[in-house]
């Protein structure tokens, strides 16, 4: 399973880039606006920081806009991914991008029949937003099973990258299921790497070491 970070904080960036935690990027204009830096100059801090993919997102709404967007956002680095609303003028516009090998993610995807139009469009990873899913009385992790599978069926290459994680046990659920991708905040990586019984064991090997050096 490869971990994508969900933000456009540079410092919470190289914290986890540093663990060797960070195998992409997902950025969105609503995380980029909480900065409350110029989004030019994160995104490019972004992209040379990570070796791996960073998703940089369209705003317009014209399938055009989109491709002229996606054209400009490729210019921050060779490891960009255009990130691209599941509309069907977003369709129009990663099919087009895919013709010319350039990779996109169809985000805000909330059912299979929406992951399997993004796929046959030729997008190189979609989006599940299972979080808001489970928010609306849905269970947002059927949606990741029934997609992985169908994937599966038809020989898709297009990656699963489960998003909207709202704790770490939906990291564990995507693994199970086989999804290709996370993608969590970096509060939720934070939590996955502490435990209890850890925090216990490592005072109690201090606490036992301080006997020694008293004897």
């Amino acid at each position: 399973m490869k971990i994508f970070l969900d933000t456009a904080n540079i410092q919470s960036i190289k914290k986890y880039n540093d663990m060797g935690m960070v195998d992409g990027i997902t950025t969105n204009p609503s995380l980029l606006s909480k900065e409350n830096e110029n989004p030019e100059q994160v995104m490019k801090t972004i992209v040379d920081m990570i070796n791996g993919p960073v998703n940089l997102e369209v705003i317009g709404m014209k399938s055009d806009e989109m491709i002229n967007e996606a054209y400009e956002l490729l210019k921050y680095g060779k490891n960009v991914v255009i990130k691209i609303p599941m509309i069907g003028e977003g369709l129009m516009a990663v099919k087009k991008l895919s013709d010319e090998g350039i990779d996109t993610n169809v985000t805000l995807v909330f059912s299979a029949n929406q992951a399997i139009l993004a796929a046959k469009a030729g997008a190189k990873y979609v989006s599940p937003f299972i979080g808001r899913l489970d928010d609306a009385g849905h269970d947002g992790m059927n949606v990741i099973k029934d997609i992985v599978q169908i994937f599966k069926n038809y020989k898709f290459k297009t990656n699963v990258l489960v998003a909207s994680i709202r704790h770490p046990v939906h990291v564990i659920e995507a693994g199970i299921i086989g999804a290709d991708v996370v993608t969590l905040p970096p509060d939720i990586l934070e939590k996955m790497i502490h435990h209890p019984l850890t925090d216990k064991g490592l005072d109690t090997f201090l606490s036992d070491w301080k006997k020694i050096n008293r004897l």
